[in-house]
């Protein structure tokens, strides 16, 4: 799936029409996912009937386009599967229990309750909550596209307006030509000092993008909450104060994924074979006195975009376990202890090397004999476990890329 996302600049009836179309597909979610409590066991054709029910009894419910309604049961049922899937897993801690939507910001509509015009510039909604025609601001060419691709037209409010979303069915590989390969092979060790070190030696900095703006959004925090007044409706000055410090952190979020998505196209263009560690991010953040900074270099997203761009341009990405990277010698295999202070791999066979760099190489070895053993199966003695872990989830990717790249 490829997204496109426009800038839309709605008229104030027309903002109010969103809004209400965002709380009906909220209130849809909560009703259905109230009825799968009371009647634990239910399943999908009973939710979908419960959905129809709704849009019988309430009016405001049957103005909003049918699928969008079918969208909003469609989340719920995600939940539920979501949580059943970690029981049976036993993961460890909480399963994930489908919890009420307070602050639902996106409607989704399926291939109807809405339409494009000729030059397909604006979009008009034509379901019963008087959304209207919203013109579409954006640097990409819908045009390239037939209306049959769409499969979904979905309306996003964020902290800085309102955007309209359309996720085409497309193989990402069918829009760009594959590029010479340029045998080359990287090892990436990724960190909290560096944003990474390759097993070349390379090093990218960390821009640390939430660091540098803490200040800023605390000091716009402190100024949201002497505004609110607890029990009493809000003020104006109060929303605003709210606005300017969502308008911070998304732009510290805008700032972090552009950063990380460029790291990996460059990867991703100058090599065909690229290591990286397979991080427990969700476990590392749990750290107290590193979760800040775990987030903020954001090691899961740039992950993702090098599986994307990976499979986009058909070069190999492949995750290894970090275990004993940082000890083990790349020379000798010799294993070297050391704490996390001590950045300088000295080992007694006489080879020095930087720590991360020394990780790095073991990365790519480590790599390397996966890839060999992955060929191996190739000829039917096991079965290739590697390629469907590596490739799985490509076909449902929503990711969204800038109209720079």
């Amino acid at each position: 799936m490829l997204v496109l996302e426009y800038k839309v600049k709605p008229k104030p009836e027309q903002r109010s029409s969103i809004n209400e179309a965002i709380r009906t597909t909220q209130f849809v979610r909560n009703k259905v996912l109230h009825f799968w409590i009371d009647n634990r066991g239910v399943g999908k054709t009973e939710l979908f009937r419960q959905n129809t029910a709704i849009r019988a009894k309430y009016s405001f419910v049957k103005e909003l386009n049918s699928h969008a309604c079918q969208t909003a049961v469609e989340r719920t049922l995600r939940a539920i599967n979501r949580f059943y899937d970690n029981c049976k897993k036993q993961i460890p801690g909480k399963k994930g229990y489908p919890r009420f939507k307070r602050n639902t910001r996106s409607v989704e509509y399926k291939v109807s309750g809405w339409k494009l015009s000729e030059n397909k510039k604006y979009i008009t909604f034509t379901d019963k909550k008087n959304i209207g025609t919203l013109k579409l601001i954006g640097s990409r060419d819908i045009n390239y596209y037939q209306p049959e691709q769409i499969k979904l037209v979905r309306i996003v409010k964020k902290a800085d307006g309102y955007y309209v979303q359309f996720s085409i069915k497309l193989d990402p590989r069918d829009t760009v030509k594959p590029p010479r390969p340029s045998q080359k092979a990287i090892g990436i060790d990724v960190g909290l000092k560096e944003f990474y070190v390759d097993s070349r030696g390379g090093i990218v900095s960390n821009p640390r993008f939430y660091r540098k703006a803490e200040k800023q959004l605390n000091r716009a925090n402190r100024k949201k909450s002497i505004k609110f007044k607890r029990g009493q409706k809000q003020s104006q000055n109060y929303l605003k104060a709210r606005q300017r410090y969502a308008l911070k952190h998304l732009k510290v979020s805008r700032q972090r994924e552009e950063f990380v998505k460029r790291v990996a196209l460059r990867l991703i263009q100058s090599n065909d074979l690229i290591v990286c560690e397979d991080l427990n991010v969700k476990g590392l953040v749990k750290n107290r006195r590193l979760s800040k900074s775990i987030s903020d270099v954001a090691w899961s997203k740039f992950r993702q975009w090098l599986e994307y761009f990976g499979d986009k341009y058909g070069k190999i990405v492949i995750a290894v376990p970090p275990h004993y990277t940082t000890q083990i010698c790349s020379n000798c295999s010799n294993k070297i202890k050391k704490s996390l202070s001590t950045r300088t791999h000295i080992c007694n066979c006489g080879y020095i090397a930087d720590r991360d760099e020394n990780a790095a190489i073991n990365i790519l070895q480590l790599g390397l004999s996966r890839v060999g053993r992955t060929l191996t199966n190739a000829w039917g003695d096991l079965s290739s476990s590697l390629i469907d872990e590596n490739l799985s989830g490509y076909d449902g990717s929503l990711n969204q890329e800038s109209p720079l790249l």
